[in-house]
């Protein structure tokens, strides 16, 4: 008895692999073929279509056991990786944890360090004298601008957290005056300013927030300040506020010192890096690598990962400094990742070229960026 006629055609949404694959999931899809094929050869008595069928149905089986091994396995590992890296980050955030919101100088230690002076003395001298060309024949992880960009990478990335923790003391305190603040103004730095500025005031018309903030925001706060439900704050509380504020202000402007000379050097150090993802990012994609050479060695995939690890953990996409681009920023929602990968790639070609000085006026750089946009824009 041969075997019944089945349709010759299936499910437009069943025509590949693929497609099942997507529908039901790796497992679920083994399984339908398997009942598929179930069904099909229980129509025919032929003793070797049993045989086959006997077979195929242990073949399926068999990929089924290591198919579920291996997810096993990769869960496992994912697992583990994830476990690591909040390790880390507890590990570093412990000091965070422990803030005694009454006592920022028991958390706040970066300022008083020896290193802060020492790198920020050398950061003021080298703005002064300007960028020194005598070391351009120089092993670039000998020339001493090299070594001090990487040790101002790393202090930037501890001044953006030291910012932060005080950014939260500034915010907990001011939350018993003007509670809807929070809401209306989210960069840090600028928080700090307006909560500087308004202080104790009830009546907002008469503090001036022009040139610290668009005048559409300006209108939001002084009505919502009008209405809110917040209280003036004791004396003492509004004094550490504002002490707060003003090492948050001081930060910043140590930072934006290092920013200056991290910009003025990258252009020398890593032209064609630079050229594609700004001179900043350069400096932290090299940093997080552990130096212009590592970066070079590195995979594309792993370029776009490489981040401050304090804030790695909940993030929605698994995208790093690549993300602070100009090029990812502009970069329509649908294809921010398609450009997150262009971006990774090239730099890894481009941060090759920089380790071998192979082209010191950043053009092969910049030829990469515009075959980004292209592929992004146009």
């Amino acid at each position: 008895m041969g075997l019944a006629t089945y349709p010759t055609t299936i499910p437009a949404s069943l025509r590949s692999y693929n497609d099942c694959d997507n529908l039901f999931g790796t497992t679920l899809c083994a399984r339908f073929l398997l009942i598929t094929f179930r069904l099909l050869f229980r129509t025919c008595n032929n003793q070797k279509f049993v045989i086959f069928q006997t077979n195929l149905e242990d073949s399926f089986l068999a990929d089924l056991e290591d198919l579920s091994v291996n997810d096993n396995e990769n869960l496992d590992e994912d697992n583990d990786d994830a476990e690591h890296m909040e390790e880390d980050v507890n590990g570093d955030l412990a000091d965070i944890e422990a803030l005694n919101y009454d006592d920022l100088d028991s958390v706040l230690k970066l300022q008083k360090s020896q290193r802060f002076t020492d790198i920020m003395k050398k950061v003021e001298d080298a703005l002064e004298k300007g960028s020194d060309m005598s070391n351009q024949g120089m092993v670039l992880e000998d020339d001493p601008e090299y070594q001090l960009i990487m040790e101002c990478n790393t202090l930037s990335v501890d001044i953006e957290n030291e910012i932060v923790i005080i950014y939260n003391f500034i915010r907990d305190k001011y939350r018993l005056k003007f509670p809807e603040l929070e809401s209306l103004v989210h960069n840090p730095i600028d928080y700090a300013r307006v909560v500087k500025k308004i202080g104790n005031e009830v009546d907002l018309t008469v503090v001036d927030l022009e040139g610290l903030l668009p005048s559409a925001i300006i209108m939001v706060i002084s009505v919502t300040a009008s209405t809110t439900s917040g209280k003036p704050l004791p004396e003492d509380v509004l004094q550490k506020t504002i002490e707060a504020c003003d090492r948050a202000l001081t930060l910043d402007e140590s930072n934006k010192k290092v920013l200056d000379f991290v910009e003025s050097r990258m252009g020398y150090i890593a032209p064609n890096l630079s050229a594609i993802v700004g001179s900043v990012v350069a400096a932290k994609l090299m940093g997080a690598a552990g130096g212009l050479s590592s970066l070079a060695k590195m995979l594309a995939c792993n370029v776009q990962l490489l981040c401050d690890k304090k804030k790695a953990i909940g993030s929605q996409f698994r995208v790093g400094y690549i993300e602070q681009t100009e090029v990812f920023q502009t970069a329509p929602p649908a294809l921010k990742m398609r450009a997150c990968r262009l971006l990774s790639a090239k730099s890894t070609l481009a941060a090759r070229v920089d380790s071998i000085r192979g082209d010191p006026s950043g053009s092969q750089g910049r030829t990469y960026r515009e075959d980004i946009r292209k592929q992004i824009f146009y």
